[in-house]
């Protein structure tokens, strides 16, 4: 049986870091977390950690544009 001739435009894929690294809010703003987050922490004073885990809204037009382009599908 002879496979079916696909029609269309290219399926688009997702870069799955920039799905991983970032996120829309419900706003539509892009948002990122920090790094050194993983290990070497145990110097590293407990309110440099706390805003560690804050995230962070990514500013430049450019960055936002290449970011969307990686991650078409990105959910909200």
């Amino acid at each position: 049986m002879p496979r079916k001739a696909k029609k269309g435009k290219y399926k688009l894929k997702t870069h799955k870091a920039t799905s991983k690294r970032f996120r829309l809010t419900g706003s539509g703003k892009l948002v990122r977390t920090k790094g050194g987050k993983s290990h070497l922490r145990r110097r590293t004073s407990k309110r440099t950690k706390a805003l560690l885990s804050e995230m962070q809204i990514v500013k430049g037009r450019g960055l936002i544009k290449r970011i969307k382009r990686l991650a078409p599908n990105m959910k909200k």
